[in-house]
């Protein structure tokens, strides 16, 4: 392999590691709005 193409190969990589390592300490809050949805008897089986 060329040096350019291990440079983009480790780049690639560390940015799927490091988006990795992101996601797992993210602290998504909790939704909080409230969805009320009306869904019409009809499309319950009897």
């Amino acid at each position: 392999m060329s040096k350019f193409s291990l440079f983009l190969l480790f780049l690639v990589a560390a940015a799927v590691i490091g988006g990795g390592v992101f996601l797992s300490a993210w602290d998504i809050p909790a939704p909080t709005a409230k969805v009320e949805k009306v869904i019409p008897n009809d499309q319950f089986p009897k």
